[in-house]
Order: C-alpha cells, then structure tokens, then sequence
C-alpha cells in the first residue's frame, strides 16, 4: 500500500515539469495541479501513519488504542490498519473536532 502511493507522489512530481505554450491550456493543467497536490498531500500523510502503524506492530504496540489502552477491534483495524483510536475514542476525537471547528 505504502510503494502504490509512494510510486503515485514520484508520479504527481515528474508531471509538474510540463508545460504548455497556450494559457488556458496552462490554466487548466495549474487548477488540475493544484488538485493533484491536494490529494498527493493526504497521500504523504497516510504514508506517515503507515510508517508509524509499521513501528507499532514492530514493538509490539499494534491493535491499542493511543488514549485509553484498551484494544481496537479486529473489524476496525481490517477496515482501517492505521486505526490509532478505539471506536469511542475516535467518536469522542471527532466530535471535539467538530466543536472546534464550529468555534
């Protein structure tokens, strides 16, 4: 999983050495650009919680949750392997999120 988007980032860097003589043309290919970057950033940052998810099964950690200790369930970690939060603990993440958010 960490290769495709290393491989896709490698990919999104080489295309922005092209360019185009007609403006529209270049418009176009900056707003799809800016898109691509977006995107190749939240790429980088999954790399990262892949990286930190390999550490942690590694020294043995993998499977608990960052807050409260106790252990993620199977079924989450399947859905999402880099899940860091047990279910009530990314519940109660997201709602703080969104109460900040508002603020």
């Amino acid at each position: 999983w960490k290769q495709e988007l290393m491989a896709s980032v490698d990919r999104t860097v080489q295309d922005q050495d092209a360019d185009s003589p007609d403006s529209a043309d270049r418009a176009a290919q900056e707003e799809e650009l800016a898109l691509e970057l977006r995107n190749r950033n939240r790429e980088r940052k999954l790399i990262m919680k892949i990286d930190k998810t390999l550490q942690k099964i590694q020294d043995g950690e993998y499977g608990r949750c960052e807050s409260c200790g106790i252990e993620i369930g199977v079924r989450a970690l399947e859905a999402r392997p880099t899940a860091d939060l047990c279910f009530d603990c990314k519940e109660i993440a997201e709602k703080k999120e969104q109460t900040v958010g508002k603020g």
